[in-house]
């Protein structure tokens, strides 16, 4: 019988790995126009969120205008004279609430880092986007004590992006560790498998909010879970973590 394979660290995705980033997105979106709307946007609701969407496809989610370019798109007469600026300001102030309202990781996210520190493995994160934004999605997530603080790399604090291997390997190389004793787990086939694996490092798809299906991609993560009590289970049957 063949040795238990063996870990010394787990690294995970941020969004809609952690917590339903796209789910969020989708309140803080709507909470933002229904803002706009009472503060005198003359327009339906549902007809500007469309629009918001459609505007966030053209211009990305980091970029900071999107509200201006939303009034821009709404006929003069939708804002009754009311000064936009008012009307901009309704729209963050309401994501903002949102945002830290409901802004938590998924039920099962601390426990198992928890249980992965007590058995001496390290943990961290390589995530895609804005060093700012993805650092304060950790800090109001909560997830930093449970994460090793030289272990939280950003793709624009690095000047690396997925789907770039090298991303990950600028992890590796800082953590000191060999690819086949780390383990990441994602959401994105693409952007979290393919890279890692073609690395040596162990890879786990995370699909229970992915956006993005593995079928028909013909990337092969080592193992799929839809939550974390299977990657625990995971972990400690295939890697003898004692979890």
């Amino acid at each position: 019988m063949l040795p238990m394979a063996r870990l010394d660290a787990v690294l995970f995705d941020i969004d809609d790995t952690l917590f339903s980033t796209t789910e969020f997105a989708q309140r803080a979106r709507r909470a933002s126009v229904e803002a706009m709307v009472a503060a005198g946007l003359d327009a339906d609701p549902d007809q500007v969120l469309e629009e918001l969407g459609e505007i966030i496809g053209e211009f990305s989610s980091n970029y900071d205008r999107h509200f201006d370019q939303l009034l821009k798109r709404v006929k003069p007469e939708g804002l009754g004279g009311r000064n936009p600026a008012i009307i901009v300001a309704a729209g963050i102030v309401a994501y903002h609430d949102t945002k830290y309202r409901e802004l938590k990781p998924f039920d099962d996210v601390l426990p198992l880092l928890e249980g992965i520190e007590r058995a001496g493995l390290r943990r961290g994160i390589v995530t895609h986007g804005w060093t700012t934004k993805q650092a304060e999605k950790l800090v109001r997530l909560g997830l930093v004590p449970h994460l090793d603080a030289d272990a939280i790399f950003i793709s624009d604090q690095i000047g690396i992006a997925k789907p770039n291997p090298k991303l990950y390997l600028a992890a590796l190389r800082q953590m000191g560790l060999p690819p086949k004793r780390v383990m990441y787990v994602g959401d994105s086939p693409q952007h979290d498998i393919a890279p890692p694996k073609s690395l040596g490092m162990v890879t786990v798809w995370s699909e229970r909010a992915a956006k993005h299906r593995l079928e028909g991609t013909g990337i092969e993560p080592d193992h799929v879970v839809s939550d974390f009590e299977q990657l625990r289970q995971i972990l400690r049957d295939e890697y003898a973590v004692p979890l």
